[in-house]
């Protein structure tokens, strides 16, 4: 079959490439090695576990502050198979969406591995040992990630398990110890401390979700320890962990070189994602991958040395992001159709799903200080919001930086009820370049929780927020 593009891997970068692909009046296949679509994200990643975060936060509200609503529940248990059996169904609901799109806009797609035969020419290999050639005028190389395993540390996916795995554990966990401190660490084991598992921390960075503003880190380190009872060992590496009958014990030497140990059910091994790139034979067409990280080298426009095959998302520089992945996506369906499309990197967002939700983009602090910048601060917590005391949801603040000569916004972060959302708000206004003062400016809904984010903006000129 000749197609005008063939896209390898259907997760968020790759279908979304796809689907704009044929928007363009471009002839689309699209190559998934697994029986359902969405790669990573739709099936063992982004999905599920907002799926089981959601169920566990209903859960620990049932079980900590109905009473406080005037709720009053008795004999309230965890039903495990049933929060798994929900999770899974709402994976089947969205990857049967990307099965229907692909129907709608008319993309091809075939089951196998796919590789290079040479840069316009691609054989898939499917499960039974049989193989088909697709012949296409360009190639985006979609494939994603996986986890990252520790050399001395060995996943046996039973005890010692990665974020796969840890969607599907069937009964409540006593203890827990997770290995890094990152969003998907953090993220999966406030799912099971949320249902009544103590849960460890080890993380070797002095801090957690380390990559985002300090002020973030520190306070929700602080909430999960004070709302979910959250152990942390920061500053500390994990040396090996061993599995006897059903425990298992993670060994990590603190900064001082001094050793512990902690006893476990289970191990979550979360120390980031490599790119995945294998069997995609990239040197039969003389692409190689970096030696850290498996990246695929690209330029400006995400293609790659070989002219014609582009790559986006987790196997390419920057953010593993799946959102990151969608604006690569589209962006590469409309270079190839001789558009001119743009993405800035400076605003692409991050989250954490905890509870409360962490969100940022732009420059952090340490950054504007490293780069010399001078800026303004401003920061409006939620205990001084009348919609978040209404909801019980006072943890957290939003903090708006801004520049000192010309007021531009230059970094938003905030933790608190619904950042996920509200950042939204903050990326658009960066998008038109606004103000601390347009922010300032704009009428919010009361009571909303985005008041926070114009009290924020106030206090960022000349320190005027209204309600603190």
């Amino acid at each position: 079959m000749q197609y005008d593009v063939v896209v390898i891997g259907s997760g968020p970068g790759g279908y979304v490439g796809a689907i704009r692909c044929a928007q363009l009046g471009l002839k689309t296949a699209v190559i998934e090695k697994y029986k359902t679509f969405g790669g990573t994200c739709l099936n063992v990643g982004c999905i599920p576990s907002k799926a089981l975060l959601d169920s566990s936060e209903h859960y620990h509200n049932a079980a900590h502050t109905f009473t406080t609503h005037g709720i009053d529940l008795k004999d309230l248990k965890v039903n495990m198979p049933q929060m798994i059996a929900r999770k899974d169904d709402v994976v089947a609901q969205n990857t049967a969406g990307i099965t229907y799109l692909f129907k709608k806009n008319k993309i091809d797609s075939y089951e196998g591995l796919g590789s290079f035969v040479d840069k316009n020419t691609i054989l898939v290999t499917k499960t039974d040992g049989s193989t088909e050639t697709l012949t296409a005028k360009n190639v985006i190389i979609a494939t994603g990630s996986k986890p990252t395993a520790l050399p001395f540390l060995p996943i046996d996916k039973k005890r010692i398990i990665t974020s796969t795995e840890a969607l599907n554990i069937k009964e409540v966990p006593k203890s827990m110890v997770v290995i890094g401190g990152g969003v998907i660490g953090l993220e999966l084991g406030s799912v099971y401390a949320r249902l009544g598992t103590k849960v460890s921390v080890v993380e070797f960075l002095p801090s957690i979700i380390s990559t985002m503003d300090a002020s973030l880190g520190k306070e929700l380190q602080r909430v999960l320890k004070k709302n979910l009872g959250m152990e942390f060992y920061m500053n500390h590496k994990v040396t090996g962990a061993t599995v006897k009958g059903k425990t298992v014990t993670v060994k990590a030497d603190n900064a001082k070189g001094e050793s512990i140990s902690l006893d476990a059910d289970f191990c979550i091994v979360a120390v980031g994602r490599t790119a995945y790139t294998e069997g995609l034979g990239l040197d039969k067409i003389g692409i190689t991958v970096e030696e850290r990280g498996k990246k695929v080298p690209v330029n400006a426009h995400l293609e790659t040395a070989v002219p014609g095959v582009y790559a986006i998302g987790d196997v390419v520089t920057g953010a593993m992001l799946a959102h990151k992945a969608e604006d690569e996506g589209t962006y590469v369906a409309e270079t190839i159709a001789g558009q001119k499309p743009h993405i800035n990197y400076n605003l692409i967002p991050g989250v954490v799903y905890t509870w409360p939700e962490v969100a940022s983009v732009g420059l952090t602090e340490e950054q504007l200080k490293e780069q010399g910048t001078k800026y303004k601060a401003g920061s409006f917590p939620f205990k001084a919001s009348g919609r978040a005391k209404a909801s019980m949801d006072t943890d957290g603040f939003i903090k708006v930086l801004a520049d000192a000569t010309t007021d531009e916004v230059l970094g938003v972060h905030m933790i608190g009820p619904r950042a996920a959302d509200m950042i939204a708000e903050a990326v658009i206004a960066m998008e038109f370049r606004a103000s601390a003062e347009d922010i300032a400016r704009t009428c919010h809904a009361h009571p909303t929780y985005t008041e926070a984010f114009k009290e924020a903006a106030l206090a960022a000129t000349d320190n005027r927020a209204i309600h603190i």
